[in-house]
């Protein structure tokens, strides 16, 4: 009597969407930044409306924005909407131009180091308000 042993077959390997490929990052930070950027849009529009509904509580939040943690916040806030509009110009280049795809990530890198280079001097003005009590 013989037996034969049969293998089992080979378990299918399942992939997810996720590639981690620089693209994709690039894609969530856009979604995170807009996001982002609409509620900061959000909240300002409502304390800026409460200079008409009482003028001294408009003074006291106003008040309460001149700490480190806010200016933190608002360097985060320069940092998040200096990265959307860059990489949205990237979105519609690769959107609207016939080469756009095939530069994608060059451009990806290009619209980083123009961030790098704005962000430095921007970051610094921050930091100087923020500890030079304008």
């Amino acid at each position: 009597m013989s037996s034969t042993t049969e293998a089992a077959p080979a378990k299918e390997r399942t992939r997810s969407l996720y590639r981690g490929d620089p693209g994709m990052w690039s894609w969530v930070l856009h979604r995170i930044t807009g996001v982002a950027t609409f509620f900061f849009l959000f909240v300002h529009v409502l304390d800026t409306a409460l200079v008409r509904v009482n003028p001294d509580t408009y003074d006291k939040v106003i008040e309460t924005y001149k700490n480190p943690l806010v200016g933190l916040m608002e360097l985060a806030l320069v940092a998040m909407v200096l990265y959307h509009a860059l990489n949205g110009v990237r979105v519609m280049l690769v959107d609207f131009w016939s080469k756009g795809p095939q530069y994608q990530r060059p451009m990806l890198w290009i619209i980083i180091a123009i961030w790098f280079v704005v962000m430095i001097p921007g970051a610094a003005r921050i930091f100087y308000n923020m500890f030079a009590g304008h």
